[in-house]
């Protein structure tokens, strides 16, 4: 399955497999079955975490020489480890790469890790943005990790971030994108909100039939263990939010709230999304982590009707009001290289298809 440069598009699992089988992508131990996504690699934590004074970036330094000027002090993850809330880790990765000059990758938080609140971020060596990795990249790779909320629980092989790899622009229109919704219904509203080659996510605080809108995380919890399923009960670590006849919410900016999408989001199987913060001049807030949205995602089970976003919103500075049917996000769509060998939804670890209001899935 040949990658020649003038082909563009985000990679499917059918080349994220040929970049380990070519030695671009690399790995100190055996994959996990299912560690390859439909457009995206799960990344591992590696077996020495460092707690470090404050968040970098290396900038003309590697990432190494960074931590011997910055770490406090480092421990073993093979056993496992706690994490503390306010504290800055970074760990390497099992997987480093060495990548051709004609592909550049991308990394986000997965799913569940922005649903407990747990910041993460990639970092390359001699990089001058966090997330981000050249064309040609070759080295090691890092996460920094910092939870927000509740303490953490992770241990050598835990999987915290994802890897997108790329092949050109493949970035999406405004054109592109209502052409595309107008066949293929991204949102379902049918008075889409395409701006800046992105379309507008809003916030739904109506409620389901119980009325429930949301979640705020608890503060002084017990310990999640990322690697536990359906393990946790709901009320030891979460404040449900109703709606009781007003259809707003004041945001404290010390706390962290689960809410979801008015609109149900579809993802074709020949495309990959990627939620980003709306605009901050409409407010002081933002949905605090960027994700990714695999081809397929609200499609398969879901009849193509789509699934609907859940977010993770903090407020800034600030208290904020938080209006029913306001934009909170958007989505940003990109074309894939080729279509992905299983869709979101057709896979075990697909958690979160045809969702609405959901929780991560280390709760019951």
């Amino acid at each position: 399955m040949p990658m020649e440069k003038q082909e563009t598009g985000i990679l499917p699992d059918s080349h994220i497999e040929k970049l380990f089988a070519e030695g671009a992508l690399k790995t100190i131990k055996a994959l996990d079955d299912d560690q390859i996504q439909p457009a995206s690699l799960d990344l591992r934590l590696g077996e020495i975490a460092y707690r470090v004074r404050a968040s970098f970036l290396p900038g003309k330094s590697s990432v190494q020489e960074k931590l011997e000027r910055f770490k406090l002090h480092e421990f073993d993850l093979t056993k496992g480890a706690v994490l503390e809330t306010g504290c800055v880790y970074i760990v390497p990765l099992l997987e480093s790469l060495a990548l051709p000059d004609h592909i550049e990758a991308s990394a986000n938080p997965k799913s569940s890790t922005g649903r407990l609140d747990i910041f993460t971020r990639v970092i390359t060596d001699y990089s001058q943005g966090f997330d981000q990795i050249a064309k040609g990249y070759k080295g090691q790779l890092y996460l920094e990790i910092s939870p927000s909320t509740f303490p953490v629980v992770v241990k050598t092989g835990s999987r915290l971030s994802q890897i997108r790899f790329r092949i050109g622009h493949s970035l999406l229109s405004d054109a592109d994108l209502l052409k595309l919704h107008k066949t293929e219904t991204l949102v379902a509203t049918s008075d889409p909100n395409i701006h800046n080659q992105g379309i507008g996510l809003s916030i739904d605080l109506t409620g389901d039939e119980n009325g429930l809108v949301g979640y705020r995380g608890k503060r002084h919890t017990g310990v999640v263990n990322v690697d536990q399923k359906a393990a946790l009960e709901i009320h030891d670590f979460w404040e449900p939010i109703y709606n009781h006849g007003s259809q707003d919410i004041v945001l404290d900016p010390d706390e962290f709230y689960i809410l979801v999408s008015q609109e149900a989001v579809h993802v074709p199987p020949l495309y990959a999304a990627e939620m980003v913060p709306f605009d901050p001049l409409v407010g002081e807030f933002r949905v605090h982590y960027a994700g990714f949205f695999d081809p397929g995602f609200g499609h398969a089970k879901a009849g193509g009707k789509g699934a609907r976003g859940v977010l993770e919103v903090r407020s800034h500075e600030v208290p904020f009001i938080l209006e029913h049917g306001q934009l909170v996000g958007r989505l940003v769509y990109e074309k894939m290289l080729a279509r992905p060998s299983a869709l979101y939804g057709q896979l075990a670890t697909s958690n979160y298809q045809a969702q609405g209001l959901k929780l991560s899935k280390h709760f019951k």
